[in-house]
């Protein structure tokens, strides 16, 4: 009896029927799952200047983004997510870049939350190296497990855990609040801090603490019916707001005044830290510890779950469009999950979990930040191939505010992303730059072993047989040069200022960099003037022998129903 044959790529994913519920606590796990991460920010921002921001960026940061995916992910709901929607807006280098940026960002920080675990449990067990080890195998292959057996029941863990997290810090905010003895806005910003200080310390955190809401896209091709995911993301962002804001505004007001300096990410786990931990302590017993530290762990769990089944999709898409190692594209006859990007991103888990991870998480936020750039445009080109008028006779999800919405929603990520590129320093605008250049030359190599979107779709994507590159890949790589020499060259004006006229930092004050600040600015300067110019001859050169095709027509029912479910929902904002 011959057996069939395996199907591979993105035909081959099993479609699961996921609740608007289930879509709802994936995304507070990728995003939140709980307020972990924040006490860093409070000693750092201010006690006033970190609630101001807890406040804030839900809606100058979080709703638009989750407004962007919603209506990108409405018009679009294909596996790949913001991958596939930069693709179909500018083609496949830029779409490339979304999707390495986006990848490459997990790979490097899941194993973060492997590690945390292990941290966790030793304060509660002591244990040798070994045994740490054998922990965090044994949680990395549950989650596997999990993740291999299908993404509904990755939805399934992630409610249950979601749950008990949502309970834990409700509980802080209630015990907090009943306690309140202190004003939790003072100080506004550290002794000595000004306005930009305070927000330098507090911005790049506060950006990372609302990061996610674009990873779901990336499994909306296993979804039967993809619209639930923009009524998940509606959902979900008041859900994350309330569970940073409430718990660290009843901490911070129950917790001795002074007490905000002392806040750490293993507060009330240790005599000289302070944290939500320490909320339930100090009013309700030393037992309660040890119950947010079980709390801890499975948030970290809850994550690592969630961004296994997201980031294991990434490089996934990328080979089924011939754009990465074609092994990748897998999927399973029984479950339908792509198994080998699911196995690839543990085993890479495993071993970055024994590193120091202090630099690799600067870097996924640089890689983020990138993304955070690129996402809003293409919306708005996108907006330009798939009028408004044709999602609405579709009963698609379009973001509210018609011109002037587009321009908040589009308008305020970008801002951020560039800001928190450059109040963080010379060592971020520099990752910054590495992070992104990266993508340019994975893509050159992959592009010419794999040969990319010419392959299945030459007409619309066709290659330049003397570059082996897309055409108008020149022009598109000097774009690329000149953006990131711009940035270079007057970025190191703000940040000579920054850091050391303003600043007036001296030796030993500056950071991954040391004290070679001022000549890595020289640096930026002139390869930044250098790489402008570069940029303008590559394009001049590709405008007249390479020159970006084209479309003449967009079909806009064709390019809908490719990624589109053969049904309509007419009211997708329905009764939930």
């Amino acid at each position: 009896m011959s057996q069939q044959p395996q199907v591979h790529g993105v035909a081959g994913l099993k479609k699961h029927d996921i609740k608007v519920s289930g879509i709802v606590f994936m995304l507070y796990c990728l995003v939140a799952a709980g307020a972990f991460g924040i006490e860093e920010m409070i000693p750092e921002a201010g006690a006033g200047m970190t609630i101001v921001l807890l406040v804030a960026f839900p809606i100058i940061w979080a709703y638009p983004i989750s407004n962007l995916v919603a209506e990108c992910g409405s018009v679009l709901p294909s596996e790949g997510g913001v991958y596939v929607w930069v693709k179909e807006a500018f083609g496949e280098f830029w779409g490339f870049q979304a999707g390495w940026w986006g990848t490459v960002s997990t790979y490097i920080t899941n194993g973060v939350y492997v590690a945390l675990v292990a941290g966790y449990v030793s304060q509660m067990i002591p244990m040798s190296e070994a045994a740490i080890h054998v922990l965090k195998i044994g949680m990395i292959l549950i989650f596997t497990i999990i993740n291999l057996m299908g993404l509904k029941e990755v939805g399934k863990v992630s409610t249950v855990l979601s749950i008990m997290i949502v309970l834990a810090f409700a509980l802080v905010a209630i015990v907090g609040f009943l306690n309140w003895n202190t004003n939790p806005m003072e100080p506004m910003m550290p002794e000595g801090y000004n306005f930009i200080d305070s927000l330098g310390g507090g911005i790049c955190i506060c950006v990372w603490m609302y990061c996610g809401y674009e990873c779901i896209s990336n499994m909306a091709g296993e979804v039967k019916n993809p619209q639930v995911i923009p009524k998940g993301l509606m959902i979900a962002m008041p859900l994350v707001a309330l569970t940073y804001v409430l718990p660290t505004l009843a901490g911070l007001a129950t917790l001795p005044a002074g007490s905000w300096e002392n806040w750490a990410t293993d507060g009330g786990f240790t005599s000289e830290t302070m944290g939500y931990a320490t909320v339930l302590t100090q009013n309700l017993g030393q037992a309660w510890g040890y119950v947010f530290l079980v709390i801890a762990i499975i948030s970290q769990c809850a994550i690592f779950n969630t961004y296994l089944a997201s980031g294991s999709r990434g490089f996934f898409v990328l080979a089924d469009d011939n754009l990465c190692p074609k092994f990748l594209v897998k999927v399973s006859r029984k479950r339908g999950v792509p198994y080998v990007g699911i196995i690839s991103l543990a085993i890479v888990t495993l071993i970055l979990a024994q590193s120091d991870f202090t630099t690799l998480v600067s870097m996924e936020v640089v890689f983020m930040l990138a993304l955070y750039i690129i996402l809003p445009l293409a919306v708005i080109k996108l907006r330009k191939k798939l009028p408004v008028e044709e999602r609405k006779k579709r009963g698609l999800f379009v973001m509210p505010g018609g011109n002037a919405g587009l321009i908040f929603y589009a308008g305020f990520p970008i801002v951020i992303a560039i800001v928190a590129l450059l109040i963080n320093g010379t060592d971020y605008l520099v990752m910054g730059l590495i992070a992104t250049a990266s993508g340019i030359v994975a893509y050159i190599i992959f592009k010419k072993i794999y040969g990319g979107l010419s392959k299945n779709e030459p007409e619309r994507f066709p290659m330049n047989q003397k570059t082996k590159l897309a055409m108008g890949d020149t022009v598109r790589i000097g774009v690329y040069l000149i953006a990131a020499g711009a940035m270079a060259f007057f970025g190191q004006f703000w940040l000579h200022w920054y850091e050391i006229d303003y600043g007036e930092w001296g030796p030993g004050d500056y950071d991954m960099l040391g004290n070679v600040i001022p000549q890595v600015l020289e640096a930026l300067k002139w390869g930044g003037l250098a790489a402008i110019i570069i940029g303008i001859l590559v394009m001049v050169i590709g405008y007249k022998k390479d020159r970006p095709i084209k479309e003449e027509h967009v079909d806009i029912d064709a390019l809908m129903d490719k990624y589109l479910n053969e049904e309509k929902h007419d009211d997708i904002f329905g009764d939930l």
